[in-house]
């Protein structure tokens, strides 16, 4: 697809699985050595998640030509832990619950988005007993409510998160959705969504191209919404096949997935 001429683009990544990797979701092939890494957070010191020096760099080449925007599912304290190497100006957390501006909340959005919530989902506490029914089956590690807007659960392993369809059904009857992104299962009220807050990000940044990268459900609006769309071989859509006319797909998963995202963006937009 040839994206449209803008003179100014906004490039919105996810996080985790799409710009950045754990050691435990690196699918790198049998034999083969780890190309050169860059640590982009630390939990209690120790490294916890990483991209490629290669997509480090690609990354500050998009943030000095682009308005580039991370755009996350991780609670603003999570976010918080990450280090891209660049400071945007704009960042968006909590599935878009959050919208920081220079590094600080706009109490503002997250008001008008706590309203939207108040008004067209079921409440979180009802959700929270959902949760505490499915930790009681033996398979979920943790559970968090994530800045008192939606609940997540954390599984031992994959392979033990069991069949959701009838939960995910009830929770879709009370304006929710869930969505699982590896270990995680997410249950989100269906209004608090990354492309909202993608949207007021566009609307102050004034008229600009939008690309999009990310692996989850979650990220599916955004990477609709976007003029050029590209997510790696892996996760959540990759599973389901999901695709539009505007999305590229990388040949390679996992960490080098996330390199390769990055390059796809860099031939697109005016990098230099």
């Amino acid at each position: 697809m040839t994206p449209p001429p803008p003179s100014r683009w906004l490039v919105a990544c996810d996080l985790d699985q799409t710009l950045i990797y754990s050691r435990s979701s690196f699918r790198l092939a049998a034999g083969s050595g780890e190309p050169a890494l860059v640590t982009v957070e630390r939990i209690d010191g120790q490294p916890a998640a990483f991209c490629t020096a290669r997509a480090a760099e690609l990354i500050a080449r998009l943030d000095a030509v682009a308005t580039l925007v991370p755009v996350t599912t991780r609670t603003r304290a999570q976010y918080a832990r990450v280090d891209l190497g660049v400071r945007p100006r704009f960042a968006i957390t909590t599935n878009g619950g959050h919208l920081l501006v220079d590094g600080r909340p706009d109490e503002d959005w997250a008001a008008r988005v706590r309203a939207r919530i108040e008004a067209a989902a079921g409440p979180l506490a009802g959700v929270r007993a959902v949760a505490e029914r499915l930790a009681a089956d033996g398979w979920v590690r943790v559970t968090r409510v994530a800045d008192d807007l939606f609940v997540y659960l954390v599984a031992y392993e994959r392979a033990g998160v069991p069949d959701l369809r009838e939960v995910a059904a009830d929770l879709a009857a009370d304006g929710w959705i869930l969505s699982i992104q590896g270990r995680k299962v997410y249950l989100v009220p269906a209004v608090l969504t990354k492309e909202a807050a993608l949207a007021e990000v566009v609307r102050r940044v004034g008229d600009v191209g939008l690309a999009a990268a990310g692996d989850s459900l979650l990220d599916r609006g955004m990477l609709t919404g976007a003029d050029v769309a590209v997510r790696p071989a892996h996760g959540e859509l990759h599973d389901s096949g999901w695709s539009a006319a505007n999305l590229r797909i990388t040949a390679a998963a996992g960490l080098l997935g996330g390199q390769e995202l990055l390059e796809i963006l860099a031939a697109q937009l005016p990098v230099g």
